[in-house]
């Protein structure tokens, strides 16, 4: 009886450690990094932030005047039409404008490859309201 009471606390000091060092490992490892994607000037997505500067209205007496923080999630389907657009962030009339102006953009199709439509994008958008 003694012999199987060591075996047990024995078998729970190693699986404890085995443990324990699985968590250290994975805390060091750099598998969880996200890693940066660098875009550049012929990606959709900056044509997508040129098209929100250009069709946004500043001058909708609702919005939170300064700087307005947020963010907007979404698709881009096969034909370019943009989808499942959803907006957060400091003024919901901010965030409201920013979901009309991207469900109606339309990305040109010659910019698109296939990858770019396997993906849902999320994109911080900070805009200044000036003083009325």
């Amino acid at each position: 009886m003694k012999n199987n009471i060591q075996i047990f606390i024995a078998s729970f000091f190693v699986c404890g450690f085995m443990s324990l060092m699985n968590t250290v490992k994975a805390q060091v490892a750099n598998n969880n990094v996200i890693q940066e994607i660098q875009l550049n000037k012929n990606d959709a997505l900056n044509e997508v932030r040129n098209e929100l500067m250009d069709n946004f209205d500043f001058a909708n007496y609702e919005y939170k005047q300064g700087i307005v923080n947020s963010e907007v999630k979404f698709d881009i389907s096969e034909n370019g039409k943009i989808t499942n657009v959803h907006s957060t962030g400091d003024c919901k009339n901010v965030s409201r404008e920013i979901e009309n102006v991207l469900t109606n953009l339309k990305i040109n199709r010659r910019i698109l490859n296939k990858n770019m439509m396997a993906y849902t994008y999320v994109m911080p958008v900070t805009v200044e309201i000036d003083n009325r």
